[in-house]
């Protein structure tokens, strides 16, 4: 903590940080203005409800801040760019040009975040479009003209859009990345009513309920760091030319696994296939075929959010997501090739396929306290609102988990941009 404050001590005495700072705070304000500027002939109050029920809808929701409730101009969020990128990082791996495309460097990385940017736009319309149909097949939204759900789709895109630009505003103009603070900002921002709702609604044992609340969550966010912050250090020694009369070893060093390499995309993964059965069961309720509509309500009856078998399987689809994701975007042949490339081995273990089959035990092993620990997480808001009975505060594990990495992420950034500074006052 006292480190925190000395850095944010030092970025207020730097002229370049300090502001940098202040253009990420302005962006953060443009950005909360725009999530309370809704879109024209809607019902917002209804579609606030509908979305308060609905745990994947709220799941969106974070990523636009609060828009999609209000059905602002910004209701689609970043969810394209994030599931554009979802998709290139997935294709990196799969296509050949695309991760010769990946190893140019800086170069590289632009041209693949510009095609992502650029099929960000196509997904925005899609997504638009299938929002609107959803809220209208629930009686949200009322019937519109194709002249009015065209103007409706242009303003989602074009707000969707705008807060790509402003994303990459803050990660040139401003301080960390500019996309994950975007979505950092939308979190934090519904903390301090839902405390609010908390606070006004708690009395007597619910006061110790509530205590018990946060005690818990810096449980949580201290399990998260030390979770995100693990690494299993493989040891690479590196030959060097022997000349006549001298012996010895080269350079040593170390191959850094992280604990948890999926991150919080296997939570991603998991929910969305998690809700399709009560999604399914709510559809098929009005159907007059009493086998269907039996079978309907058992999957909206057993598939609720505090269900048992909804956060099973919840769990089990997690921990599933995390092997798959860890293995897509961790090759442990690739590693071994370079690694022999470069005149290094593993002590104790042949070059090459030896060490490939090193890797890939050594990984399969650190997943597996990664894959249960995100799965924890991921039913977390039900375990705490069973032992805390607090329903109006609930810390979304999705969401804690992405504060958490952004802050980290952006205070290493920060701590290397004052290094720098400090280099450059001593030479």
């Amino acid at each position: 903590m006292i480190k925190v404050i000395e850095n944010y001590s030092n970025i207020l005495k730097s002229p370049e940080l300090r502001k940098k700072l202040l253009v990420t705070l302005l962006i953060f304000g443009i950005f909360r203005i725009l999530a309370h500027i809704p879109v024209p002939g809607v019902n917002v109050s209804g579609i606030k409800e509908f979305f308060a029920s609905s745990q994947l809808l709220g799941l969106l929701d974070i990523f636009s801040g609060g828009g999609m409730q209000n059905f602002s101009v910004v209701t689609l969020g970043l969810n394209p760019y994030i599931n554009a990128s979802i998709i290139f990082q997935l294709l990196t791996m799969a296509i050949p040009q695309l991760e010769e495309l990946s190893k140019e460097g800086e170069s590289g990385r632009q041209k693949i975040n510009q095609y992502t940017r650029l099929v960000s736009v196509p997904l925005c319309v899609l997504q638009a479009y299938g929002m609107y149909f959803f809220l209208h097949s629930q009686k949200i939204v009322p019937s519109l003209d194709i002249f009015s759900i065209a103007i409706l789709v242009i303003t989602m895109t074009a707000g969707s859009v705008l807060l790509m630009w402003l994303g990459e505003l803050v990660g040139e103009y401003g301080l960390g990345n500019g996309i994950s603070l975007l979505i950092f900002a939308g979190i934090v921002s519904r903390l301090p009513s839902s405390i609010g709702r908390t606070a006004v609604s708690t009395t007597g044992d619910g006061a110790l309920n509530l205590t018990l609340f946060f005690v818990l969550a810096l449980v949580v966010i201290a399990g998260i760091v030390f979770v995100n912050e693990a690494t299993r250090n493989i040891p690479i020694q590196y030959a060097r030319l022997v000349k006549k009369g001298s012996s010895g070893y080269g350079s040593s060093t170390y191959l850094p696994l992280r604990i948890n390499q999926a991150g919080v995309i296997p939570i991603i993964f998991a929910v969305s296939l998690v809700l399709l059965p009560s999604v399914l069961g709510n559809y098929l309720q009005g159907v007059n075929n009493s086998t269907i509509s039996g079978m309907a309500k058992f999957l909206t009856y057993n598939f609720q959010p505090n269900s048992i078998l909804y956060n099973v399987l919840y769990f089990a689809l997690v921990v599933g997501f995390t092997y798959f994701y860890t293995a897509v975007t961790f090759n442990p042949e690739k590693v071994a090739d370079e690694i022999k490339k470069n005149g290094g081995f593993v002590p104790g273990i042949r070059p090459g396929r030896a060490t490939s089959e090193y890797l890939n035990v050594i990984l399969t092993r650190i997943t597996l306290p990664s894959a249960v620990f995100l799965g924890l997480i991921a039913i977390l808001p039900a375990v705490m609102q069973s032992v805390t009975g607090i329903s109006t505060l609930s810390i979304g594990g999705t969401s804690v988990l992405i504060v958490v990495q952004v802050v980290l992420e952006t205070m290493k950034q920060v701590e290397s941009q004052l290094v720098m500074r400090d280099y450059e006052g001593f030479l």
